[in-house]
């Protein structure tokens, strides 16, 4: 699990592919030099004393190249010793070679990637090739001992096909990870893509069905991350907690964001590392202090909520990044996410407390009338986990 203090470094905002929903793909984008890395760790070093992880993002960080791994992992970790940093990056692995898995291989860094399913249904929404790409890709870090998971983005166009998804990922042993397409930032057609809250708040209750009827063949990482919230009564992704402070993300030129998505918009800019900005100083910045009127507003306005201890109104970036940055409400998912607590939360109660839908021979296990895993047989894999 990673570290509660989480630093984003993106290397470039470039990216040789054009996903049609993306809303950061600046062509002939800057790339971090050394130097910069160099001034990261430093900063870091005197910033705050717990164990960090560093996650190289973009754009598109193997952009960066084999060289730039093969100096900066050493320069941070070495600069960083007492901080014990571990290493994770976020690629739709078109750029991956033998050199550059070797180089990951040595630090045991996971790679996050992206896939919307079957070829298809992939390939419509983020271009031409881009599956045979990015497979080619994964088989080069599979054979290197990397770890790879994969993002899949749901649309307005894919979730249509969401049987035929899940079963791509549970039929190809693929951990299955999943954003709602946003509205874009390019074009003029912003909302062609994306998901409707209500939307995807049918998709998780749909997603919950088919992990239960498939526990033990398929992770669905977003379910998981709902349970956690409902059952320790906390958030344990970046969604659901209070981010501020423990996430910032640091641009090609060495600027300091909020967080990854903010990077490249100039009103976002809390500081630089070659200053050494303190915690202090980075969040009475006025994109600090906008951060902040965010979590204000949700103190304020959904204190009556039952979900607010583990949800805190959802992600920032979604909240306020269409509005220009003024605090107008909470992360527009809010409804998805209210729905698929509300589905847990009854479920459990139904099982705990609903005799009558409890197949006696299976309690105690979590299975339910008909034989079916049940939500607490879900909650044992999990908190076993």
């Amino acid at each position: 699990m990673k570290s509660p203090f989480h630093i984003m470094l993106i290397p470039t905002l470039g990216c040789p592919s054009n996903c049609s929903y993306c809303w950061s793909s600046e062509e002939n984008s800057s790339v971090m030099n050394l130097e910069t890395v160099n001034d990261v760790a430093l900063w870091l070093k005197d910033f705050q004393k717990d164990q960090v992880t560093v996650t190289f993002h973009g754009g598109e960080p193997l952009l960066a190249g084999a060289d730039f791994y093969r100096k900066a992992l050493p320069l941070i970790s070495d600069e960083l010793t007492e901080l014990r940093p571990s290493f994770a990056i976020q690629t739709n692995l078109w750029r991956m070679t033998r050199e550059i898995a070797e180089i990951f291989s040595e630090y045991s860094i996971p790679v996050g990637s992206s896939i919307d399913g079957p070829k298809e249904i992939n390939d419509l929404q983020r271009g031409e090739g881009y599956f045979e790409k990015t497979m080619r890709g994964y088989k080069i870090a599979q054979e290197s001992g990397l770890s790879v998971r994969f993002i899949c983005t749901f649309t307005s166009y894919s979730i249509e096909y969401k049987k035929k998804i899940f079963e791509f990922f549970l039929n190809n042993n693929l951990v299955l990870k999943l954003h709602p397409a946003l509205p874009s930032m390019k074009g003029d057609n912003p909302n062609k893509w994306a998901l409707s809250p209500e939307l995807y708040g049918e998709l998780l209750v749909y997603l919950l069905d088919r992990y239960l009827e498939n526990l033990g063949k398929i992770e669905v990482m977003n379910i998981n991350d709902l349970f956690r919230c409902v059952f320790t009564r906390r958030g344990s992704v970046c969604t659901f907690v209070d981010c501020m402070g423990n996430t910032f993300a640091i641009g090609p030129e060495g600027d300091i964001y909020p967080c990854y998505r903010f990077v490249g918009m100039p009103d976002f800019v809390m500081g630089h590392v070659r200053t050494h900005p303190s915690k202090e100083e980075l969040l009475a910045s006025e994109a600090g202090q906008r951060m902040l009127r965010f979590k204000e507003y949700v103190d304020k306005n959904c204190q009556d909520c039952t979900h607010i201890r583990y949800c805190r109104g959802g992600c920032p970036y979604n909240a306020i990044a269409l509005t220009n940055g003024e605090v107008k409400g909470v992360d527009p998912h809010c409804i998805a996410y209210k729905r698929a607590f509300n589905e847990i939360n009854e479920r459990l109660n139904e099982e705990m407390f609903g005799s009558s839908s409890i197949d006696m021979l299976g309690a105690g296990k979590g299975i339910v009338e008909g034989g079916r895993p049940g939500i607490m047989a879900l909650m044992q894999k999990i908190m076993s986990g």
